[in-house]
C-alpha cells in the first residue's frame, strides 16, 4: 500500500469517525484507557490468589460476559453518536446562551458541573424505569471486580444518557469538552469497582467517590438500596441525603437475579418488560406511568406482565 493510498484510507476513516465535526471523545477516552483498565484488572487477578475473599469475586465466564458487554455498548455507542447523537448535542450547542471559554481557571469549575448532571442522570437511572431499563444490566451481577465496570448497555444512547449533560451545552460548553470530561468520569469510575481496596484516606472518602463507597452502591442490602450515585465526587451524595457508608458485607446484584449470561438478553431483558406492562389493558395515562415511575412501581390491584427484574430499587 503506497502512502497515497495510505492517506485515502485514513481521511475516509476520519470522515466516518469525526461525522458532524465532533469527535466522540467519551469512547475516545475510554479506548484509550483500555490498556490501562486490562493491567489493572492483572494486577486485581494476582492480588486474588492470596486473598480466597477476593478470588471468589472472579467467574471467568462472566468476566468474558462483562467485556463482550462493554464491547457491545462502544460499538453500538459509536454507531448512535455517527447517526443521531452528535447531531443533537451540536443542535443545543448551537441554541446556547453564553460562550463558555475552557481554559486553566474554568475547568475544575466545568468538570465539577459536569458531576453535578452526572450524579442526577445516574439517580434518575435508579429511579425512573425507562433509563432503569439501561442502566440494570450494570448492576446485574452477583460479583465485584474490575470488570464489572464494563456492563454497560447498548440502549444508553436510546434511552437518553446525553440529556442530562445538555444544560452544559446550553451554557456554552463546547461539546467535545462534554464528552471528554464524561470519558474522564466513566474512567475513574472504572477503579471503583473492587473488592481488592477497603478504604482510602479519610479525607478522599469524605470528598470523593472510593471502591467502599461504590461496592455499597452495588449492594441490594436494604439499607443500601439507591445510594452513593456521585462518579467521581461523593459530595453531592453527602449534599442531597443519598450518602451511605459501608457498614455491613455487600450483596450484589439486582434483587430478581437475571439468570443469563446472553447478552441480548442482558440489554433487553427490563425494556420489554416494561413495555409489556405498558401494553396492559387499561386507561392511557395509567399505562404509561410504567415510563417514569420508579422500577418497582406496579399498577394498584394487578401483577407485573412479566417477572419484574428490580423488585425494588437497587
Amino acid at each position: 500500500m503506497d502512502a497515497g493510498t495510505l492517506k485515502q484510507w485514513f481521511d475516509a476513516a476520519l470522515r466516518l469517525f469525526f461525522w458532524s465535526g465532533e469527535v466522540e471523545w467519551k469512547q475516545v477516552v475510554l479506548i484509550g484507557m483500555t490498556p490501562l483498565f486490562l493491567l489493572a484488572f492483572f494486577v486485581e487477578l494476582a492480588a486474588s490468589r492470596t486473598r480466597p475473599a477476593l478470588a471468589r469475586q472472579f467467574e471467568w465466564r462472566e468476566v468474558l460476559v462483562n467485556i463482550l458487554l462493554g464491547s457491545s455498548y462502544q460499538l453500538f455507542d459509536i454507531a448512535a453518536h455517527l447517526l443521531f447523537v452528535a447531531v443533537v448535542v451540536n443542535w443545543f450547542y448551537a441554541h446556547c446562551v453564553f460562550d463558555m471559554p475552557v481554559n486553566g481557571w474554568t475547568i475544575l469549575p466545568l468538570f465539577v458541573a459536569l458531576e453535578f448532571c452526572y450524579y442526577w442522570f445516574h439517580r434518575a437511572s435508579h429511579r425512573i424505569r425507562w433509563f432503569w431499563s439501561a442502566h440494570v444490566i450494570h448492576h446485574s451481577s452477583e460479583r465485584m471486580n474490575l470488570s464489572t465496570a464494563m456492563r454497560k448497555a447498548m440502549l444508553y444512547p436510546i434511552t437518553g444518557w446525553w440529556l442530562f449533560f445538555m444544560p452544559l451545552s446550553l451554557l456554552g460548553v463546547p461539546p467535545a469538552v462534554v464528552f471528554f470530561f464524561y470519558g474522564v468520569d466513566l474512567a475513574y469510575q472504572y477503579f471503583v469497582h473492587t473488592e481488592s481496596v477497603r478504604r482510602l484516606p479519610a479525607w478522599m472518602e469524605v470528598v470523593f467517590v472510593t471502591p467502599s463507597h461504590h461496592r455499597v452502591h452495588h449492594g441490594r442490602n436494604p439499607c443500601y438500596i439507591d445510594k452513593n450515585f456521585g462518579g467521581v465526587l461523593i459530595v453531592f451524595d453527602r449534599l442531597f441525603g443519598t450518602f451511605e457508608p459501608e457498614t455491613e458485607p455487600v450483596d450484589y446484584d439486582i434483587p430478581r437475579h437475571i439468570h443469563s449470561r446472553n447478552i441480548l438478553t442482558l440489554n433487553f431483558h427490563e425494556f420489554i418488560d416494561m413495555w409489556r406492562d405498558v401494553l396492559q389493558p387499561g386507561p392511557l395515562g395509567l399505562r404509561l406511568r410504567h415510563l417514569w415511575e420508579p422500577p418497582e412501581w406496579t399498577r394498584e390491584a394487578r401483577e407485573p406482565a412479566a417477572p419484574d427484574s428490580r423488585g425494588a430499587a437497587s
